[in-house]
C-alpha cells in the first residue's frame, strides 16, 4: 500500500512539475500586416527567446481602423503591434503605450537613424515606437526615354542636370518636345506635392500642433506652387498613383519618370515588366526625403513589457534588419545595416544599377520633421484641392483658397 501511495505522489508531482513548466511560458501577441514584418524572423523568435511563446496575428483590412478601435474601447489589444508611418496620429493616445525609454530603448537609441527614430518620440519624450523600415524617396526615370530626348541617363549626370524641381521640369520639357505628346514626364500633380513636402522638415504643423501651413518656414505652399507648375506646363499623366493606369502608363512608356521611395521598386517591378532594364534611380530633384516606414510599440496592456521590448529589440537589430531586406525589401533604420554589402548588389530591373547605394545615401539625409496628429487629413483636403486643378481645370488660387478654408475647418473639430 505504501508503495502504491508513493507511487501516486511520484505520478502527481511529475505531472505538477510538468504544468509548472508550461506556466513559465510567456505569451506575446503580434499584431503587425503582410510583409510589414520578416514572418521568417517571427518564427524565431521562439528560439531566441526559448521562454516566449509568440502569438503573431497578421490583420488584414484596415489595419488602422482596428487599432484606432481598440484603443477607443480601453480594453483588449496584443503585447505588440506594429505602427506605420501614421504613428503621430496615435500620439494623443500615448498614455495606452509603453515609454521604451523605460525599458532599455536608450541603449541602442544610436543603432537607428536619428529622423527616423525622432518619429516615435512623442513631443513630451515618450518613446513609444521602435523603428522598422524606412521609405528614402529618389528619382526613377526611363534611361533610354531620357537618352532619345538628348538628355543624359547616367544617374549622377541626371541628378547633375536635374538637382532643383524647376531644373528638372525644365528637363521634363525638353523631354516632352523631342518626343512628343505620347509620352508624359511625370505620374501625377499629388505626387509631385506629397515628394517635395516629404524633403521638407517643416509641413503642417509644429510640434505644439500649432498649424504653420501659411508660416514662410513651411513646404506646403511651396510644394503647391511646384506641384501646380508641372500641370500648366503639360508635363503630367494624370495618372493617380498605383492605379491600374499608372501600372498601365510605366509599363507602356507613357511615364518616363517620377519621385518615390525606395518600396515603389516592387511596385514598378510588378506593374512593368515589359520596361526590365530601362528604368535607373537618381537622387531626387530638390533634395532628399522619406515616404513610409513603420514601427513596433508595446500596449499598457502587455503583463509582459520588458520581454516585448527585448524581442523587438532583437527582431529590429541591426543583422535582422539586413536579413529582412534581402528577405522582403524593407529598407533599413539601423545605421549598420546601410552598412551592409547588400546594399551594393546591381539589380537587372535597373539595368544592373545598385540603387541600394542611391537609397543609402537618400535616407542618411532625410531631414527629422514632425508631422502631426491631423497630417493624412489636411493632405487629403489639399490633395483633392490639387486634382481639381490638374483633371478639372480650376483656377490654382481659387482651389488654394478653397483647400486653406477646409483646412482650417478641420483644425477646429
Amino acid at each position: 500500500m505504501f508503495t502504491c501511495l508513493l507511487l501516486v505522489v511520484l505520478m502527481v508531482s511529475g505531472c505538477s512539475s510538468g504544468s509548472s513548466s508550461n506556466d513559465k511560458m510567456k505569451t506575446l501577441t503580434l499584431w503587425y500586416w503582410n510583409r510589414s514584418l520578416d514572418d521568417k524572423l517571427i518564427n524565431l523568435i521562439q528560439t531566441q527567446f526559448p521562454g516566449i511563446r509568440i502569438n503573431a496575428q497578421k490583420i488584414g483590412g484596415d489595419f488602422k481602423s482596428k487599432l484606432k478601435t481598440t484603443l477607443a474601447a480601453g480594453s483588449g489589444g496584443p503585447d505588440i503591434v506594429a505602427f506605420n508611418d501614421w504613428v503621430t496620429e496615435l500620439f494623443p493616445s500615448s498614455d495606452r503605450f509603453y515609454d521604451m525609454y523605460d525599458l532599455g530603448a536608450k541603449d541602442v537609441e544610436n543603432d537607428y537613424l536619428d529622423w527616423k527614430w525622432q518619429l516615435g518620440v512623442t513631443p513630451e519624450g515618450k518613446m513609444i515606437a521602435l523603428p522598422i523600415d524606412t521609405g528614402p524617396t529618389a528619382l526613377f526615370y526611363r534611361a533610354d526615354l531620357f537618352e532619345q530626348a538628348g538628355l543624359p541617363s547616367a544617374p549622377e549626370e541626371v541628378h547633375k542636370l536635374m538637382g532643383t524641381w524647376d531644373d528638372y521640369f525644365a528637363g521634363g520639357k525638353k523631354l516632352q518636345d523631342a518626343l512628343g505628346n505620347k509620352v508624359k514626364f511625370t505620374d501625377n500633380i499629388g505626387n509631385i506635392y506629397t515628394q517635395i513636402n516629404a524633403q521638407s522638415d517643416k509641413i503642417y504643423f509644429d510640434k505644439n500642433e500649432n498649424f504653420i501651413g501659411e508660416d514662410p518656414s513651411s513646404s506646403m505652399k511651396t510644394a503647391w506652387d511646384l506641384a501646380v507648375k508641372a500641370s500648366q506646363m503639360g508635363l503630367l499623366a494624370n495618372a493617380s498613383t498605383f492605379s491600374s493606369e499608372w501600372n498601365a502608363a510605366a509599363n507602356n512608356g507613357r511615364i518616363a519618370s517620377f519621385v518615390g521611395a525606395v518600396w515603389c521598386k516592387e511596385i514598378l517591378m510588378q506593374s512593368a515588366p515589359d520596361t526590365a532594364g530601362k528604368w535607373r534611380v537618381a537622387r531626387a530633384p530638390g533634395g532628399d526625403g522619406n515616404n513610409g516606414g513603420s514601427f513596433l510599440a508595446i500596449m499598457k496592456t502587455s503583463q509582459h513589457p520588458q520581454e516585448a521590448f527585448d524581442v523587438i529589440k532583437w527582431v529590429q537589430n541591426p543583422e535582422n534588419q539586413v536579413t529582412s531586406f534581402k528577405d522582403i525589401n524593407l529598407f533599413p533604420s539601423a545605421k549598420k545595416a546601410l552598412d551592409s554589402d547588400v546594399m551594393q548588389q546591381k539589380e537587372d530591373f535597373f539595368g544592373g544599377q545598385a540603387t541600394g547605394e542611391i537609397f543609402t545615401e537618400s535616407a542618411r539625409h532625410v531631414k527629422p520633421s514632425y508631422f502631426g496628429t491631423k497630417y493624412a487629413n489636411l493632405n487629403g483636403i489639399v490633395g483633392r484641392e490639387l486634382s481639381s486643378v490638374a483633371i478639372e481645370g480650376k483656377n490654382p488660387e481659387k482651389a488654394w483658397n478653397d483647400a486653406l478654408a477646409r483646412v482650417k475647418k478641420e483644425l477646429l473639430r
